[in-house]
């Protein structure tokens, strides 16, 4: 049976976050935040992990409130400019069970009005195996669904040939794909399933970052 996790009010909330980015007003919206924008994201979590595991043993999908597979909300300001306390959007990040960080591969869900997206991919790699990356880049529905994203460096890395026909990948800093998805599609039913698809197309990439970092699929 299809399921319906998150709903407009995700949006809405979100919207009148971006217009109201102060710690008095998420004080006192806190439980809508909770109600319409947390606790479905947990729920989505715990409800995609045994299709999670059917894509790979090796990704954790974590519903615990702090510390598990949902971003928290509040921004990390130290070292910014941008004093603004709260993100204006939603991250699911399903980890790969090596990575306590964002370095590692992994699968993300990304929810903002009018720029929601799937990822998946990794930060920092290294390329090694220019035969493995192409037919891992160059898989169909793997094309079809993702187009490759992230920083690039703008010299040719030292030690490189600049006439390389890979050069272009082998400037990449960030291995990430990015397939993007709309409001509507996000809130309707069965988006479980459909996010499940994304992260099964996904497969070949993640399988080849995976033996990069020698870690198992």
């Amino acid at each position: 049976m299809h399921s319906r996790h998150f709903t407009p009010a995700v949006f809405s909330f979100l919207e009148e976050l971006a217009v109201n980015n102060n710690r008095e007003w998420f004080r006192v919206n806190k439980p809508r935040y909770e109600v319409e924008v947390r606790d479905p994201a947990l729920r989505f979590i715990a409800d995609f992990a045994p299709r999670l595991k059917e894509v790979s043993p090796h990704f954790r999908a974590d519903p615990r409130p702090s510390g598990g597979s949902l971003f928290r909300i509040y921004r990390d300001v130290r070292f910014s400019k941008d004093k603004r306390p709260y993100k204006t959007h939603t991250g699911i990040h399903f980890r790969h069970d090596t990575g306590k960080d964002a370095h590692a591969p992994g699968f993300y869900l990304h929810i903002e009005p009018d720029r929601c997206f799937a990822a998946c991919g990794m930060w920092r790699p290294i390329v090694d195996d220019p035969a493995g990356w192409k037919q891992a880049t160059g898989d169909e529905r793997f094309r079809q669904a993702f187009a490759l994203a992230g920083d690039s460096l703008v010299r040719t890395p030292r030690g490189f040939d600049p006439n390389h026909p890979l050069i272009h990948d082998l400037k990449r800093k960030d291995f990430i794909a990015t397939a993007p998805l709309s409001d509507a599609a996000v809130t309707a039913d069965g988006f479980l399933d459909d996010f499940a698809m994304l992260c099964r197309a996904a497969t070949p990439f993640q399988r080849w970052l995976c033996g990069a970092i020698g870690a198992r699929f």
